[in-house]
């Protein structure tokens, strides 16, 4: 490996000698366009060099979002230069002369003043993002005009996402793997102490502009985890004022409504937004075990447990961005996010022996109070510098978070036979206190090096302090007494320090880059505990961990609009907090969840190979991957003891997945367009003999496509479907799933208002539910959460920004050129 580093190291120094010489023949014209009031940048105005004689385009360009702009490799010749910008009089620039001697060219500073008829000549056009974009081995999704999220979280949003599949309890799947990162902006979020599937119920799909799907990241993003989702959140970026609101009301008494408020003008953009969401879900299912080596006369066992529950989420989000010279932005932002969860669980078991007779039977009732609220702060300055695609950024970023889990159980023997039970319950509480604390301080620069070489570095320090500490109480006559065997304290500290290098070029239609990243970070916990004693006792956890992650993309342009790209990276996957907790989740009297202070990380190994591919109305991506997986951390039930299983993470050899991947977007016909993935993977798992799993293989897919209709102005139709097909991992066998949404949108006359409806889930046919198997233990569970639900929303907005941007006849004849 070491040979391999050193390779890539003298093939990065060897390009950058080489490029570093072609630089000197490419002439530039490049300046920063500015407003000649407020002296802030004006972004993307259309700089166009004509030839002085005939008048017709020789280059042309758009202003950044600091208005810097650049013309690279100018003939020679004598020029205008012509930039036109709406709301803005048109600055014409004679007699530049180009000719093979000349040096490049910085014209500075260029004011530009506001039209008094800015207004005249204007038509109306509709402008719409690509649905899908491949930028560097990153897939960009838009995802804003989703219509059957409206009124949803960001979990419902992901579901809309190609190559994403999201289970009945939540969890998050790429390519078949959920053990993936997600990132909110960028960071990782402390929303509901980090939990993922919290964090995308606690965002409301409003306040999402695109979703980023990474699978092999490269070395500027952090090395942990098997791929990477980054969900980046609405910000203002057009002029003047700006608003929009959501109303909703659904059924099963979920309502939900939200605000945006903007406005930019000059050096200052100020934004921010509110969402509530108040709702109710339904769930049920069953558990079924069958203990093939039983300790005692209980062969089977079943449970039932319906729950409901109330959810009351509100997330705000505001912040400002101040242009500090035509150069320079500061930007200071901050989010607030409260949770409220009520839960009502309804628990019946019953013991069978063998011959099937009914040994005993108990109900257990349970309720939840889950409450808290996390905040985050951020610093952002971002600068250019003289050399065009210059460019540093630093990050400061203060996160805080504090939650509480409240459980009560209640449980109830049921006579059997006639013959009321020996067993008496004593009602239990379980008070779980959350905290954790998170900053990250990051600095990335890019600098441009020879004709078209750029490199970049960075700096990343991440620091997160967490405290999990769980209270246990036997409910008696005398009031709460203390159950020290169920009552744990975990404190942990957990750093990641990071550094990045990367170089990126291209040779003709031959596009290269390379990075390397270091990380050093360790995990240090606390676990304190009570002996058989009751005395105190503390157990250190620790887990440190050094590497160099190394990441290649490689990228070949074909002819007709098309491109084949190799990636390769390697990566970690460390354990979560959670499960190095020894503390047990004694919720599921059937099954106690506890962490294992022994894990190891996960290393990761991915190679991937893509073929895109765009016509006309058609665009497709064709790829093939290999994800290696070395000490699999993956739960593991345990044998049943006294008909009690425990399900703990451990650390097994291997898993191996091989996958063929299929993106297509189809512009049909007018006003119909069509997005389709399809996946199909064989996933290898090694056996691990001392919990009773052989090896196993098998292959497994999944497909997904959301089909958009417009028939006539004003009404948009949109239906979505989703199908799972079963697959093996280790232990569990998971069952097939499908899910269809359908919406229906009406614009009123002006493109202010809409009304908007959608149904989620129409088959109530989303379901998880799995086979999970060993030499001792067969369980068959099934989760089914009553989605099925029909939201009505009423939205309005108005300013500059709205689904209609005004242009100038003149501007849409320069872009076309």
């Amino acid at each position: 490996m070491k040979l391999l580093y050193l390779k890539i190291a003298a093939f990065a120094a060897i390009t950058l000698i080489t490029v570093s010489g072609y630089g000197q023949h490419n002439i530039k014209i490049s300046g920063t366009l500015t407003d000649s009031l407020a002296h802030g940048p004006i972004p993307f105005a259309t700089v166009v060099l004509l030839n002085q004689q005939t008048k017709t385009p020789v280059k042309g360009t758009q202003t950044d979002t600091i208005g810097h702009f650049i013309l690279e490799n100018v003939p020679a010749g004598t020029f205008t230069l012509r930039i036109t910008y709406v709301g803005y009089n048109t600055i014409f620039k004679e007699n530049i002369l180009i000719d093979p001697e000349s040096e490049n060219l910085n014209l500075g500073t260029v004011p530009m003043s506001a039209s008094k008829n800015s207004l005249l000549k204007e038509v109306a056009i509709t402008s719409k993002k690509k649905a899908l974009q491949n930028i560097d081995g990153k897939k960009v999704f838009a995802v804003d005009q989703s219509l059957v999220s409206k009124g949803g979280n960001a979990a419902d949003l992901l579901q809309n996402v190609p190559t994403l599949q999201i289970d009945g309890y939540g969890n998050v799947s790429l390519r078949g793997s959920t053990n993936v990162k997600v990132l909110v902006d960028g960071k990782p979020s402390i929303i509901a102490n980090g939990d993922i599937t919290q964090i995308l119920q606690s965002i409301p799909a409003s306040a999402i502009e695109t979703i980023e799907v990474i699978p092999n990241p490269p070395a500027n993003y952090d090395a942990n985890g098997e791929g990477i989702i980054n969900i980046i959140l609405k910000k203002n970026s057009r002029p003047g004022l700006n608003g929009s609101a959501d109303i909703a009301g659904g059924t099963n008494d979920n309502y939900n409504g939200d605000a945006s408020l903007s406005y930019q003008s000059g050096k200052v953009n100020v934004y921010g937004n509110y969402s509530l969401k108040d709702g109710n879900t339904l769930t049920t299912g069953y558990q079924r075990y069958t203990f093939y080596q039983p300790t005692d006369s209980v062969v089977y066992t079943n449970e039932t447990f319906p729950y409901v529950t109330r959810n009351k989420i509100q997330f705000v989000k505001a912040g400002i961005d101040y242009s500090l010279t035509p150069v320079s932005t500061l930007g200071i932002s901050a989010s607030f996010n409260s949770r409220n969860k009520h839960e009502t669980q309804f628990l019946s078991f019953t013991d069978y022996s063998a011959d099937d007779a009914l040994i005993e039977s108990y109900n257990r009732y349970n309720t939840v109070n889950n409450n808290g609220n996390s905040y985050e702060f951020d610093l952002d300055y971002n600068r250019h510098f003289k050399t065009p695609k210059e460019e540093l950024a630093l990050n400061f970023a203060y996160a805080y978070g504090s939650f509480r889990d409240y459980q009560q159980y209640t449980t109830v023997y049921n006579p059997v036979n006639g013959v009321q039970s020996p067993n008496v319950d004593t009602p239990l509480i379980s008070d779980t206190r959350h905290k954790a604390t998170n900053y990250n301080i990051q600095a990335d620069y890019v600098l441009p090096v020879g004709k078209s070489g750029q490199f970049s570095a960075g700096y990343r320090s991440q620091i997160t302090l967490g405290n999990n500490d769980q209270y246990a109480y036997n409910v008696l006559n005398t009031g709460e007494t203390p159950l020290y065997a169920l009552t744990d304290l975990f404190s942990s500290n957990n750093q990641v320090n990071a550094v990045y290098l990367n170089y990126k070029d291209h040779i003709g239609n031959f596009s290269y880059q390379a990075g390397v990243r270091g990380e050093d970070s360790h995990t240090d916990a606390t676990f304190i505990s009570y002996d058989a004693n009751n005395m105190l006792f503390a157990a250190p956890v620790k887990v440190p961990v050094k590497g160099i992650y190394p990441s290649v993309l490689l990228t070949e342009k074909l002819k007709n609009n098309s491109q084949l790209q190799f990636t390769f990276t390697n990566r970690i996957s460390k354990p979560t907090v959670r499960q190095l907790n020894s503390t047990t989740d004694f919720s599921d009297p059937t099954n106690y969840n506890k962490g294992n202070p022994g894990l190891i990380p996960e290393s990761v190994t991915d190679l991937e190979l893509d073929y895109n591919k765009t016509w006309k109305n058609i665009s497709f991506t064709f790829g093939l991957y290999n994800n290696t997986i070395n000490n699999v951390i993956k739960s593991i039930q345990a044998d049943p003891v006294n008909d009690e299983t425990t399900t703990m993470p451990e650390n097994l050899k291997y898993s191996i997945t091989t996958g063929l991947e299929l993106i297509g977007h189809f512009d049909l016909l007018k006003g119909w367009d069509l997005t389709a993935n399809a996946n199909i993977f064989q996933r290898d798992n090694a056996a691990a003999p001392q919990y009773g799993i052989a090896a196993n293989s098998g292959v497994s897919w999944n497909a997904n496509i959301t089909s958009n209709v417009t028939p006539v102005q004003r009404l948009s139709f949109q239906i979505r479907a989703n199908y799972r097909a079963s697959d093996m991992f280790l232990q569990d066998k998971n069952h097939a799933v499908f899910k269809m949404d359908a919406a229906a949108k009406y614009d009123f006359a002006g493109n202010r208002a809409s009304l908007s409806f959608n149904a989620n889930n129409i088959f109530n046919a989303r379901v998880a539910s799995l086979l999970r198997s060993s030499d001792d233990l067969l369980i068959d569970l099934e989760v089914r959460r009553v989605s099925s639900r029909a939201t009505f929303t009423f939205s309005y907005h108005f300013g500059s920004g709205g689904s209609k941007q005004k242009e100038s006849k003149q501007k849409r004849i320069e872009d076309a050129s």
